[in-house]
């Protein structure tokens, strides 16, 4: 079952715990977590100024970097509850990704990623996500996340 938030978590706690700042921070609020699971939103993909936008258009392809965030907003709550916190993680994977659109900017309502942790350790972690909007569905795949690059290396 996913924590309820009291208040939720929005931009600027967002900013103070993961490596995007400005504009290359593509989440806008956390709307409930838990430890296996976090659900977050994203609702800058009709911005004409997008820092990931390509010859006018967002492709959906982009919405791996919002899942890449949500799963580092994730992994960022966690740590908040113990004493190792991770400097900066790596997007080491992707598998079984399916795009089932063409594009994002053209998507009317505020973007939903789901990241469901399905294993880990304390330096890795294998999530499967989600992006959606509404009842449509984005993209989806599997994820494997090196929580902490600087210690891996």
């Amino acid at each position: 079952m996913p924590f309820r938030l009291v208040m939720p978590l929005r931009r600027g706690w967002i900013e103070a715990h993961i490596p995007h700042q400005g504009r290359m921070c593509l989440i806008d609020e956390v709307l409930e977590w838990n430890p296996e699971h976090i659900r977050c939103t994203s609702n800058g993909h009709r911005a004409v100024d997008h820092p990931l936008r390509a010859n006018g258009r967002l492709g959906v392809a982009c919405g791996v970097e919002i899942a890449a965030q949500t799963m580092a907003v994730h992994a960022a709550l966690i740590a908040a509850r113990s004493e190792n916190r991770p400097s900066g993680g790596l997007l080491a994977s992707l598998r079984g990704v399916r795009m089932h659109v063409l594009r994002l900017d053209d998507v009317q309502s505020e973007l939903i990623c789901d990241a469901v942790r399905m294993a880990g350790d304390g330096d890795t972690a294998l999530y499967r996500f989600e992006l959606r909007a509404a009842a449509l569905r984005l993209l989806s795949g599997r994820a494997a996340v090196v929580l902490d690059a600087r210690r891996a290396t």
